[in-house]
């Protein structure tokens, strides 16, 4: 098994291509799109967070939910048009209530164990993705959900996380411009920031300089697979009706974001992802005043359910918000206005007369938990899945997926590049 199909080029599918390579695979990675993260990568909320690892199937996220169904600019909304994929995911969320805690351990200690992983990648690389090493500040204006907070503070503490409460004056000394009546705070020091867009755009390139074969532009079909024989994958030019062409391949993994879901069914295997629209806005710091009123650490706003991240010297990012609407990608005021009004409300002094609003959709299991593995046949694998997590997740995902594949492999050859020489092959 030497060559490999990866399907999507997100984070998740570059992370995963460059991770194959290191192992000696010929990679192919197919997308859609004409460039890397141009869809659910392009602009997230910027976190890196293991500090967000809490999974969110328990009572208290049902009952919130039931209620903001009624309110338009809710930070979770639920579509009240019906669809048995919507409700029977939803049942499975439910479901998945049993293993909240566990869940949550187990993500807190796959983020913390992802940091290295990415980090390392782009130091090898040589690249910035406006990182910003400096935490990140949970805040709480209501002593209930500062008092769940502290809960959760505990299985964050058996998934190996230090995050400690800070008071309201530790808050303002920690991010001096944000404005608010605030009982109390939690701080992650070893948490961090990044643009995820320019970071896979680069890991991209690596790859690529590495013997890696992108295939943008490329509208995957069909995926056939034929047992021992190995896959099949058959695309056209996106936006084409020109007939399918068919490739052959040792073994796919599928990282296809909510795409996955269905080409795991012509796989023979069952992926529950539904799309969970997410929304943001980047706040073009023009002026002096706004560079100043910006906030350096990273926040997370727990009553509006709002992130943000400073992206270097001229951007703020701002996101939330979660959507049951289906594959559905139109960019709402209704729902961008919030992130606006939430800016001008906790730093006056930024001027938002230039935004550019986004949305993109989260491929989220109703479990929470990423699909990291192999499906029913031996040469099909996914790394897929992520929800809200996926920047935070990517970098030990593809670890963990590409160390299964070499694992069931045969003994893959070392690849050299004219310009960087020879990847190390690692060892399943």
């Amino acid at each position: 098994m030497t060559s490999i199909a990866v399907i999507g080029a997100g984070i998740t599918g570059i992370t995963t291509a460059y991770k194959l390579i290191s192992r000696g695979f010929d990679v192919t990675v197919f997308d859609r799109q004409p460039y890397a993260a141009m869809e659910t990568s392009f602009a997230n909320g910027g976190q890196l967070s293991a500090s967000n690892a809490e999974v969110w199937n328990q009572p208290s996220t049902f009952l919130k939910g039931i209620k903001w169904m009624l309110t338009k600019d809710a930070p979770l909304l639920v579509s009240p048009k019906p669809s048995w994929h919507k409700l029977s995911w939803m049942a499975e969320f439910v479901l998945a209530a049993r293993n909240y805690e566990q869940n949550t351990i187990a993500t807190t200690k796959l983020a913390i164990a992802a940091r290295e992983h990415l980090l390392d990648m782009a130091d090898r690389e040589g690249f910035s993705f406006d990182a910003e090493k400096r935490g990140i500040l949970h805040v709480y204006e209501e002593k209930s959900e500062f008092a769940h907070a502290a809960k959760v503070n505990g299985l964050l503490e058996q998934g190996g996380l230090k995050r400690v409460a800070v008071t309201p004056e530790e808050i303002a000394a920690i991010e001096p411009t944000i404005r608010g009546n605030f009982v109390g705070g939690f701080f992650t020091e070893s948490d961090f920031t990044g643009d995820i867009h320019k970071y896979t755009r680069k890991l991209a390139e690596a790859c690529r300089r590495h013997g890696a074969t992108l295939k943008f532009s490329a509208d995957v079909t069909k995926l056939q697979s034929r047992g021992e024989e190995g896959v099949i994958v058959h695309s056209r030019p996106a936006g084409s009706n020109a007939a399918s062409g068919s490739e052959h391949f040792d073994a796919i993994v599928v990282c296809a974001g909510v795409a996955s879901r269905k080409f795991a069914a012509q796989l023979g295997d069952r992926v529950n992802v539904y799309p969970v629209k997410g929304y943001s806005i980047t706040v073009n710091l023009n002026d002096e005043d706004s560079r100043a009123g910006a906030p350096m650490v990273s926040l997370l706003d727990d009553h509006a359910k709002i992130v943000t991240s400073r992206l270097g010297a001229d951007r703020l990012r701002i996101a939330g918000t979660a959507e049951f609407s289906g594959e559905n990608r139109d960019i709402k005021d209704r729902r961008i206005r919030p992130l606006v009004d939430w800016c001008r409300t906790r730093f006056p002094e930024v001027s938002t007369s230039s935004i550019v609003p986004w949305a993109g959709l989260r491929p989220m299991m109703p479990n929470m938990m990423p699909k990291v593995g192999q499906g029913r046949r031996a040469n099909v694998f996914y790394n897929t899945g992520h929800g809200h997590l996926g920047w935070t997740l990517s970098a030990i995902t593809a670890e963990m997926i590409a160390g299964e594949v070499a694992a069931k492999a045969r003994q893959p050859r070392r690849v050299k590049t004219e310009t960087h020489g020879e990847l190390a092959t690692q060892g399943a």
